[in-house]
């Protein structure tokens, strides 16, 4: 962060917080199935995979309504604004929307919705409308981890809190937003890797399909496969790093290139699924077959967990969209004055080959 060099980053071992028996037992939200005649076992599936909290070890930083500079409220009656980040044509962003959607409805609570449609002037402009239609408080899905300045004053002079998910704001906890929710991502970058060179033996030419620059779960997941692979497994080299902007049609772009630049590839960590997805389109398209390439991903959709069922991708990393209950969980205990987290961390499972058929009841 610029401004927040100095906090803790989210640890890699994690301790169930209280804030998670508060919200287990209702996050039951998750996507709508991509098929709608899923069976109800499927269904049940899905609905146990919602998010959990972990957190840093005890002591870590928390925020009250005080601190921050406001005043109680009740959420029931609050209007709460959330703005997305990306075109909802990414199965994550899908059911991240409608886990906020959902458990707004549950709760009966008014909900303000605007999508960037991945333009991040946009997304300023989006969440200063909120804030002019009265949203009294704010949840926020970032595009960039920069620039929000403008955003931040605005919400600050009308005493508005935040809560950012997925994506960190380089701000200052506490003063600016409340808490930021999201999984581990270095923590993913170190379990891709894992999982890379138990795929490939730990030897060989491996690629990155990076995120989109300026936020920090690209900067996160890079690093904690590279680091995980310089200590583990020296003799797999990354030697190909591109972005594909976490989009599909890109990575498959990225990846017709890699097969050309280096023909001797033998995996690629491909920093979400719908990359990942991108890149065994473009493996079919070259004629190569299932396993020919080791790939390695990080999301956890249905199409993905399928890809491992299929052979064409050895593994998923979860990376779990569905906010909703613990963001509206977060919002309720800040605004009765209770302190939240300012870091809240989240569990993640992970796809192989070993239960990916059995699992994919899970995937969103």
């Amino acid at each position: 962060m610029q401004r927040t060099t100095h906090r803790r980053r989210l640890l890699a071992r994690p301790v169930v917080v209280s804030l998670a028996a508060a919200v287990a037992f209702t996050a039951s939200s998750c996507a709508k199935s991509e098929d709608d005649t899923a069976s109800d076992s499927t269904s049940s599936a899905a609905a146990d995979a919602a998010q959990k909290v972990a957190s840093p070890a005890p002591g870590g930083k928390s925020c009250t309504v005080d601190a921050y500079g406001g005043a109680k409220s009740d959420l029931k009656t609050a209007t709460v604004g959330f703005s997305q980040s990306e075109k909802e044509a990414n199965p994550f962003r899908i059911a991240e929307t409608q886990s906020i959607e959902d458990e707004a409805k549950k709760r009966g609570v008014h909900l303000l919705t605007a999508n960037a449609q991945s333009q991040f002037s946009k997304q300023i402009s989006d969440v200063q409308d909120l804030l002019a239609k009265g949203a009294d408080l704010l949840v926020i899905a970032p595009l960039n981890s920069d620039g929000w300045d403008p955003v931040l004053q605005a919400a600050a002079a009308k005493k508005v809190p935040i809560v950012t998910i997925d994506r960190k704001i380089n701000a200052t906890a506490c003063k600016d937003y409340v808490s930021f929710i999201a999984s581990d991502f270095v923590e993913q970058g170190r379990r891709a890797a894992d999982q890379m060179i138990e795929a490939t033996g730990g030897k060989g030419e491996v690629a990155i399909l990076l995120g989109s620059a300026g936020n920090n779960v690209t900067t996160e997941r890079t690093k904690g496969f590279k680091d995980r692979i310089a200590a583990k497994a020296p003799g797999l080299e990354v030697v190909f790093e591109q972005t594909g902007d976490f989009a599909r049609e890109k990575g498959q772009q990225v990846t017709e290139q890699l097969i050309q630049s280096k023909p001797g590839i033998k995996g690629i960590y491909a920093e979400n699924d719908e990359m990942g997805l991108g890149a065994v389109a473009a493996l079919k398209g070259a004629g190569k077959k299932a396993g020919d390439v080791e790939i390695v991903t990080v999301d956890g959709t249905r199409n993905a967990v399928q890809g491992i069922v299929d052979g064409w991708i050895s593994g998923v990393v979860e990376s779990n969209p569905r906010f909703g209950p613990l963001a509206f969980q977060t919002l309720d205990s800040f605004t009765k004055g209770e302190s939240v987290a300012q870091d809240i961390v989240i569990e993640d499972s992970a796809y192989t080959a070993a239960n990916a058929k059995a699992g994919i009841g899970k995937a969103y």
